[in-house]
């Protein structure tokens, strides 16, 4: 069974810490709609990437149509 040969301080457990904390995101303004985004990623709220729609948007589909 592991066992430490001897007493890891407070010091150095935080040392080794150190870079685990979690940093805030990146937020960046979509040109299009204006609401906050994930950088190189499409926005959630238009569909929209690199001023192009890739992303159709669930309002802008008729369902009814394609059903019939």
């Amino acid at each position: 069974m592991a066992v430490p040969q001897n007493k890891i301080t407070r010091s150095r457990r935080g040392n080794r810490r150190s870079h685990d904390a979690l940093v805030a995101g990146n937020p960046a303004e979509c040109p299009n709609c204006g609401e906050l985004k994930r950088p190189h990623h499409v926005c959630g709220a238009c569909g929209h990437y690199d001023d192009r729609e890739v992303v159709a948007q669930a309002d802008e589909i008729d369902l009814d149509e394609d059903a019939a």
